[in-house]
This record gives structure tokens, C-alpha cells and sequence, in this order.
């Protein structure tokens, strides 16, 4: 994930929605920023230099909350550095904003300054002439995007506890004998996974062995949480996507993906007026 997307949202142009779209978890992260522009204001006036920007505890400890809010649990170091940085391009956005006299009529709303300060932003931005040649490239560069990866429906047998490695495979024998999926466990089905998805929730030796599965034979398989009872119902292979059939789609989100850069580095470029601290996070 290369770019960085603006910190506010701004109307966009209409364009075809790829598939599943709405469910990747970049997309709830990126919403999760924008909360974080409720974050009182009042926690970072501090007394002193006015170009001085404070990433205190407050912050912190809101951004933590609300994060935690929307993913149950708490966020790693990179996505607490990515947190911090969309607050920090809010806070710049608003001071200019301030400096430029964005605020009359909107007083004490800083969602609106923030919003008037990035529209001027935007409007210093520039889409260089796109051709077929760097369409292509840039569809290169980002094809998993576009691709359709090999999928798998399958079904899991769960068993109570953490059963180890004897009692799977125990279990595993006597549902090839006959007996039924959900004798003495949980049954689970699942329909066109991802391979992607396989590595995340199970790990690469999971993934590998389900691969080279034939279809309708209960296996005991080793996932990276333990031993797991699973039966290939189907697969499909992957397929890989056609410039000429996504060409108005990769050209939109090369659009999109090119001015939120433009804008990232403008707003980075202001920042540098300022001296930027972290606090030590509150205990």
C-alpha cells in the first residue's frame, strides 16, 4: 500500500466499484482516521511557539480508544504511527487554515477549516497526461488488486478444546467411514476463500496441503492455532486480469491514487513549519 490517502474525504468522481470493495479492512482503517478528527482540539494548545505541534497523550489515548472501538483490540506500532499521521496532517491542515482565514463563518468547527484548508490544497494539484503505456505500467505494479486469486470452498470439523494431533487425525478416519461432518463438533462451511485469506487465518502449511487436496476427503490438516479436521469441496484457479477489459477502472484509481500523493506531499511540505513532539503515551 503505497500511497497515502488525504485525511479527510472529498467528493469523488462516480466509478465502478471492484468487487468486495466495501469489506477490506483498509477501508474501516480509513474510517477510523477520520474519527480521529474529533479529537478536541483543545489538547494540543499549549503554551508557547505557535509552530509547535504536540502529539500529546491525549491524543494518543483517543486514537488507541477508538481504533480499539473498531477492531477490538489495540493497535501495533505501525498502525499507531499511521494514526499519529493522520491526526498530525489535521492539525496542520487546520492551522493553515487558520492562518489563511478559513475559519470565518465556521468558528470553533474544525472538521470545516480542516475541509477548506484541503480543498486549497487540492486545487494546487496536477494530474500528469496518462497513456496507455503508464496505465499499463501502473496496473503492473498494482495487479494482486485486480486479479482473480485461486478460491476454495471447504468445509471444518471443530472440535471441542485443542484437540491435538492423534484425536484429529482419529476424528478425521472416522468421518471418512460415514459419520457425519458434525458428529461431536461444529461444523463450518465456507464458500470462495481466498487463498490470501487461507495464509492469514491458517498459515502457508494449511494453505499448501488444502492446494493439494482432493476434493471430498476429510484431512487433518496443521494450521498455525493447531490441528484442524477439513474436507475440499471445490477450488478454482487463479485467473489474471485484463488491462483492456479494467482500463476506465485502472484509470480512476490511478487518478485517485495520484492526487491523494500530490496532496500527501503538500501537506507534508507545510508541515515542515512546525516542530513536531510526541509525548510519552499516559500509563
Amino acid at each position: 500500500m503505497s500511497s497515502v490517502l488525504p485525511p479527510v474525504a472529498l467528493p469523488t468522481r462516480s466509478r465502478p466499484a471492484l468487487p468486495g470493495w466495501t469489506r477490506e479492512p483498509l477501508l474501516h482503517f480509513l474510517l477510523l482516521g477520520a474519527l480521529l478528527f474529533g479529537v478536541d482540539h483543545a489538547v494540543n494548545r499549549r503554551a508557547g511557539d505557535a509552530d509547535e505541534i504536540v502529539i500529546s497523550a491525549e491524543v494518543d489515548d483517543e486514537a488507541r480508544q477508538l481504533f480499539k472501538a473498531t477492531r477490538n483490540r489495540d493497535p501495533n506500532a505501525e498502525e499507531m504511527a499511521a494514526l499519529r499521521k493522520v491526526w498530525l496532517d489535521n492539525e496542520v491542515l487546520y492551522r493553515e487554515g487558520l492562518a489563511l482565514q478559513l475559519d470565518k463563518g465556521d468558528t470553533a468547527i474544525r472538521e470545516r477549516v480542516i475541509f477548506k484548508a484541503l480543498s486549497v490544497v487540492d486545487s494546487g494539484t496536477k494530474l500528469p497526461a496518462a497513456d496507455d503505456k503508464l496505465l499499463r505500467a501502473w496496473f503492473e505494479q498494482h495487479r494482486a488488486k485486480y486479479d482473480e486469486p485461486a478460491r476454495f470452498d471447504f468445509q471444518e470439523a471443530v472440535l471441542p478444546g485443542e484437540p491435538g494431533e492423534a484425536a484429529v487425525r482419529a476424528f478425521v478416519d472416522s468421518l471418512n467411514n460415514g459419520a457425519p461432518g458434525d458428529a461431536k463438533a461444529g461444523l463450518r462451511v465456507f464458500k470462495g476463500r481466498p487463498h490470501a485469506n487461507l495464509l492469514q487465518s491458517y498459515g502457508e502449511d494449511f494453505a499448501k496441503a488444502l492446494e493439494a487436496a482432493a476434493p471430498g476427503s476429510w484431512l487433518a490438516l496443521k494450521s498455525r492455532d493447531g490441528w484442524r479436521a477439513v474436507r475440499l469441496d471445490a477450488a478454482s484457479t487463479a485467473r489474471p486480469a485484463s488491462f483492456e477489459n479494467l482500463r476506465g477502472v485502472v484509470l480512476q484509481d490511478w487518478t485517485d491514487a495520484t492526487l491523494a500523493e500530490q496532496r500527501s506531499a503538500a501537506v507534508a511540505a507545510l508541515a515542515k513549519k512546525y516542530v513536531v513532539k510526541v509525548e510519552a503515551a499516559s500509563k
